[in-house]
């Protein structure tokens, strides 16, 4: 004879395994293999390592969005998230990052985030009291993105740390690229 509990665990297992056909069948341990957060936080370690005794600890840094190569007042998903991404881990690292969408006086455009050309770095690091402003562009291929960034002293224009890398330009990544 079933007992209550019994057919309770067989409805339920058939509940949750029929939620499994449904929707976009989404592999998740292909997700989670994927190099894109540990490319960027390589990427954001080798900055901060080339950064080490040239900021002061008190002033902040601020993070632009990583724009497209081709089209400099553009990005796209995969530039904003990269920002993000290098933003979290040089704060992680200890490096005073300014919050730049909590503030009101900069003006971001709709889906592309905190653009910034160099014309206006040093304006808004002045109004921000910012030592450094991180930069940075993306190109790319049919196989792979190619992201170059960049820590730039505004007042100078001086380039005080830089990094390149590479991303295959798979599913996940190749998603992100889809214009705004």
């Amino acid at each position: 004879m079933f007992t209550l509990k019994t057919i309770a665990a067989v409805g339920l297992s058939l509940a949750l395994s029929g939620c499994a056909t449904f929707g976009n069948n989404v592999d998740y341990t292909a997700v989670a293999g994927n190099d894109f957060v540990s490319a960027n936080y390589r990427a954001a370690d080798a900055l901060q390592t080339q950064l080490r005794g040239k900021l002061d600890g008190d002033k902040p840094l601020i993070m632009a969005t990583i724009v497209n190569i081709d089209a400099l007042e553009h990005s796209s998903m995969l530039g904003r998230v990269v920002s993000e991404q290098i933003s979290t881990r040089l704060a992680q690292a200890g490096l005073p990052m300014l919050e730049m969408k909590l503030r009101n006086s900069v003006y971001l455009k709709r889906n592309q985030g905190e653009l910034m050309l160099t014309r206006e770095l040093g304006e808004v690091a002045g109004t921000h009291k910012a030592q450094a402003v991180v930069v940075g562009s993306y190109a790319e291929t049919r196989d792979t993105i190619f992201i170059n960034i960049k820590v730039i002293q505004p007042n100078t224009n001086l380039v005080l740390a830089g990094h390149d890398y590479v991303l295959a330009k798979q599913g996940t990544i190749r998603s992100m690229l889809v214009p705004d």
